[in-house]
């Protein structure tokens, strides 16, 4: 069997789990959630040893820290991944939901019912913590998935997924019900993309260039976000002290994720007082600072910022800062430049922030808090699927509900149109 054979029979294997588990109990759901989690805990040695064999290899290929610091786990990230099952089984289960029921003149009764999407791809880099948090979710609300990992993380995948198929199986539910491609071949995933008979839905979770290459090649339709350009917006009211903490945190905590701030924007009557003060402290962080003309004239020693560094997600300890006249030109240029996945206000005067949190056009929007907050985890989904800046379906972090689509029951009694 050749390597597009395989892959097919995975869509054939997935859809007939999915047809199963579309009608599983919650019980059961929940039964192999929790037995994944005691398998990883059980296994954490394996999954030690086959990611440490991951890791030695990234690091002779040259990998990033970011990207060696994604792919590495701890005995406490593998049970973060447990503890995150676990939260799953504790969820309500979205599927059986009925949204809206209503009664026709005619006497016909109709309802809006939550069901699976059926069989969900996902394909993704380097992160292992993904693949235990992606098939947990799509487990309890009934979909089969098919994970496409990265070459790097390709014996730490197989791990997790050998322990959680065997929790599927010991749970009473198909075997397929998670499936790996277990090949570093890029064609795999072209072949995966193809599958459209098969696999209703394709989530990318990784980097610009690898979701736009999939949204091009997929027949299937394909959930996605290409970059997180996020913004903070300190504005003339903002109380000084929070906003530094919350930029602060939004820089620095954890750069190379699409979620932290790449942009900062200061309003011109607190732009002296605030910047002099905390450009000093992203420097002593090792933050590169870039700034407009008006900040340079505040921290002469910046690197200018160029019409590209608003547009640049870096992923890593750098951040482009400028100061605007008005909250007006924070929302025109947050609107401009932004990626749509998370913007936030630092504010004390309520009638601008309801302002920005109307009118900025993001998937998630922040009023005095970090935009570091757009996580599955953080939102009280147990986990996430991914972060999704589409207009259609789903938008900003995908937990349960955002896994499932809706059907209409109709119940008649002899009724027919004229």
């Amino acid at each position: 069997m050749n390597l597009e054979q395989q892959i097919e029979q995975l869509g054939q294997l997935a859809k007939a789990a999915s047809r199963k588990l579309a009608t599983a109990t919650t019980p059961t759901k929940n039964r192999a959630l929790t037995l994944a989690a005691t398998r990883l805990r059980e296994q954490q040695e394996t999954l030690l040893t086959a990611n440490f064999q991951d890791v030695e290899l990234g690091k002779q290929n040259g990998l990033s820290s970011a990207m060696l610091d994604r792919l590495t786990l701890t005995p406490s990230r593998i049970d973060a991944m447990a503890k995150g099952l676990e939260i799953i089984a504790e969820l309500p289960d979205p599927v059986g939901e009925t949204l809206e029921m209503w009664r026709r003149p005619n006497g016909l009764e109709i309802g809006q019912v939550r069901v699976p999407l059926g069989v969900v791809g996902i394909i993704y880099e380097s992160r292992p913590n993904v693949t235990a948090d992606a098939a947990g979710l799509c487990l309890k609300s009934g979909n089969a998935t098919i994970l496409k990992g990265g070459s790097e993380a390709f014996r730490t995948n197989g791990a997790i997924v050998d322990a959680l198929t065997a929790a599927v199986v010991g749970a009473g539910l198909p075997e397929a019900s998670i499936q790996l491609v277990r090949s570093t071949d890029r064609q795999s995933v072209a072949f995966l993309l193809q599958q459209d008979r098969y696999v209703d839905v394709i989530i990318p979770r990784g980097g610009e260039e690898l979701i736009r290459a999939v949204t091009q090649r997929s027949a299937i339709p394909v959930i996605q976000h290409f970059s997180g350009i996020c913004h903070t917006f300190v504005d003339a009211t903002a109380d000084l002290e929070k906003a530094a903490n919350i930029c602060f945190n939004a820089k620095v905590q954890r750069p190379w994720v699409c979620n932290a701030m790449e942009n900062l924007l200061v309003h011109q009557a607190v732009a002296q007082s605030f910047l002099s003060a905390f450009v000093p402290t992203l420097e002593k962080a090792g933050v590169e600072v870039r700034g407009c003309e008006r900040t340079r004239k505040i921290a002469p020693q910046l690197k200018t910022a160029n019409e590209e560094d608003w547009r640049t997600e870096y992923l890593d300890l750098i951040l482009a800062v400028k100061v605007v006249d008005s909250l007006d030109e924070a929302i025109a240029f947050i609107n401009t430049n932004g990626s749509g996945l998370a913007d936030a206000i630092v504010s004390e005067d309520y009638s601008n922030v309801r302002r920005f949190l109307q009118e900025i056009d993001s998937a998630t929007v922040y009023a005095n808090a970090s935009t570091r907050f757009t996580d599955g985890y953080e939102f009280g989904f147990g986990a996430e699927v991914g972060i999704s800046t589409n207009r259609l379906h789903a938008r900003g972090p995908m937990g349960l509900r955002e896994l499932t689509t809706y059907k209409y029951i109709i119940q008649g009694n002899g009724q027919v149109r004229e």
